[in-house]
């Protein structure tokens, strides 16, 4: 497991590897959010990236997600649930989440827009597409995408900021360039055909394989957690 120092290192070589991505992109590096994704690790090494100036925390449970937000709340982090949420847990998910990056069909964008209602939130919600239709991967299919981002651009107290976006696991980086680059022009037609372009401001996708690859092609968002905390224990191990 990586000590503080260890981790702050990490976070500065993730930072400059974002920068030159950037900057091969023409892009500016400020326009890029690094999401730490926390998932598995103890509440001390998140409060060790937060003193290296760390302020964004990606989880995959609502429940492990809660327990971190509710040990290091006088920290004041923006916490984002990037996995898969139950419709049961959206209630959960809508009071404590800043963001919500798995939006996946249209029974959830209800559920959490009357959760965000009742508890006086209001969580920056993204769509979450599933453009290689893996069986193991959620995610709407190309096909519903423009009918929930729709639905959730309507809601009353969800604010839409954009899509997601869980390619399959490449050998290669490049690999994930097409996908990468079909979310951004997917974007591009749903904002063509009426969305709001503010709506559809952010495109969260590339991890620590291939985040470079992601702000090449438009990300404004990476999920990025090995890079920064080291290899996760596989399941069941120490």
């Amino acid at each position: 497991m990586p000590d503080g120092s260890t981790i702050a290192a990490a976070l500065a070589g993730v930072h400059r590897r974002m920068r030159a991505a950037a900057e091969r992109a023409g892009r500016d590096p400020a326009s890029i959010r690094l999401v730490a994704v926390s998932k598995t690790f103890p509440p001390a090494l998140v409060r060790e990236a937060a003193d290296a100036g760390q302020r964004d925390f990606g989880e995959n449970r609502v429940q492990e997600g809660l327990d971190k937000i509710t040990a290091l709340a006088a920290l004041g982090l923006d916490w984002h649930l990037i996995g898969h949420l139950q419709s049961n847990k959206a209630r959960k998910a809508a009071e404590a989440f800043r963001w919500i990056h798995s939006v996946d069909r249209l029974d959830l964008v209800t559920r959490l827009d009357r959760a965000a209602a009742d508890a006086g939130t209001r969580p920056r919600i993204l769509v979450q597409v599933d453009l290689a239709g893996e069986a193991t991967k959620h995610g709407a299919t190309e096909a519903v995408a423009g009918d929930l981002v729709a639905a959730a651009a309507a809601a009353r107290t969800l604010e839409l900021c954009g899509l997601m976006l869980l390619p399959p696991f490449p050998d290669d980086p490049e690999d994930s360039r097409p996908w990468f680059r079909r979310l951004r022009e997917l974007r591009d037609e749903l904002v063509a055909n009426g969305i709001p372009a503010a709506s559809l401001a952010e495109l969260s996708m590339g991890m620590s394989h291939d985040f470079a690859i992601a702000i090449e092609e438009g990300a404004t968002i990476v999920r990025v957690g090995t890079a920064i905390f080291g290899r996760r224990a596989p399941a069941g191990g120490p």
